[in-house]
């Protein structure tokens, strides 16, 4: 949705309310249900998209509070759009609770901590089928860490002028893009010949110390876990723009594959409206694989079913067999596979094992790596 088109939307779904209110209706707010039973996956597409379900709000002693305080935050969004100021969900939580301390009446509608105003954001967002950037609403997103001998990025700031950075003159500082990266335009200065996502971010920043960057014509990234929305739209707009293969360097363990990879992969059913630019669909899972433990004879250590984070990520894995539509499509059979293959064996390898095949080598990872990238070594 375009951002300007927010405020009419907004005022003809205020009008409807108040039209109803008059005539002794009770207003109706419609968003779209973000969650995994209303979640599609076509590989033509290559992310989670949303089905038709809704989510419907009815007026009555239940949902009032819900319904106030959407149109409450909404005319604060809305006075954002209008006045060009931005701000963070952290801070519309106190701008609310400063609206409410200033004027008695909107006392019922306060927020006790910040997770209850979280979700009004993002109901509205569902609601107007937005992003919540378009309503001058920024989360604490952090792109990942960038590194790059051979990248140029071209920043359009507010104001029309362009910011040009080189990668190659940061030295091992990173390049850390916003968290919507859309404004920015990328350049190869020559030939990239891939795109490396690590998982670690600690990892990323060896691989750089060593001379990744140097050694090869590649962007590196650092993810830090489960991928932001800025980590991911980064991502999609390297996808895109650059047109170089992706591939995602992590642990082997069921949270990795589900939560993290296929995030970055697909999108989430927590945010289907934002998939279709919030997701690299060609990003390919380079390891580590079961085949890597045996050819390089990597240390891997049983999973502790008595460890409750990881009962929950097999408990999640075995539902994502079940349930989630990346999973269940025939194209994706590799990848599901490989989550049976962690729920038969509950074994876990992390990434960093690579550093024990030749100890005395700092870059035999690197050489793992690329030599898997050649010979097409991965899923």
């Amino acid at each position: 949705m375009r951002s300007d088109s927010i405020p009419k939307i907004s005022k003809d779904l205020c009008n409807r309310m108040l039209t109803d209110l008059e005539n002794a209706r009770r207003p109706i707010l419609e968003a779209i249900k973000c969650s995994l039973d209303n979640s599609n996956y076509s590989p033509k597409v290559g992310y989670l998209t949303p089905g038709d379900k809704k989510v419907r709000t009815e007026l009555n002693v239940s949902s009032v509070q819900k319904m106030s305080r959407a149109i409450f935050l909404l005319e604060v969004l809305l006075r954002n759009i209008d006045t060009g100021a931005v701000n963070t969900k952290r801070e519309l939580y106190y701008i609310a609770k400063g609206e409410v301390k200033h004027d008695p009446h909107l006392k019922p509608l306060d927020f006790q901590d910040q997770s209850e105003s979280d979700s009004v954001i993002d109901f509205i967002c569902e609601m107007l089928e937005c992003y919540r950037e378009d309503l001058n609403c920024y989360a604490n997103d952090r792109g990942g860490q960038t590194y790059s001998n051979q990248l140029v990025v071209t920043e359009t700031l507010p104001d029309g002028t362009k910011a040009v950075v080189d990668l190659s003159s940061l030295g091992t500082s990173p390049f850390q893009p916003k968290n919507r990266p859309q404004s920015l335009q990328l350049k190869a200065k020559k030939k990239i010949d891939f795109c490396l996502v690590v998982e670690s971010e600690g990892t990323a920043n060896t691989f750089v110390a060593n001379g990744f960057c140097k050694r090869n014509n590649s962007i590196l990234i650092g993810a830090q876990g489960v991928p932001s929305n800025a980590v991911r739209g980064w991502a999609k707009l390297i996808q895109d723009q650059l047109k170089v293969p992706i591939f995602f360097f992590g642990d082997l363990d069921a949270y990795t594959i589900q939560n993290i990879y296929r995030t970055l992969k697909a999108g989430s059913a927590a945010s289907l409206i934002r998939n279709s630019d919030f997701s690299a669909p060609d990003v390919h899972f380079l390891g580590v694989l079961p085949e890597d433990i045996k050819k390089y004879d990597l240390s891997d250590y049983p999973v502790k079913e008595t460890d409750v984070s990881e009962a929950r990520a097999l408990k999640k894995a075995a539902d994502a067999l079940k349930n989630d539509p990346f999973f269940q499509d025939k194209r994706n059979k590799h990848l599901s596979k490989l989550l049976e293959w962690l729920l038969k064996n509950k074994r876990r390898c992390e990434q960093q094992a690579f550093f024990m095949v030749d100890p005395r080598d700092p870059t035999m990872p690197e050489k793992i790596i690329v030599e898997k990238i050649k010979k097409g070594i991965y899923l």
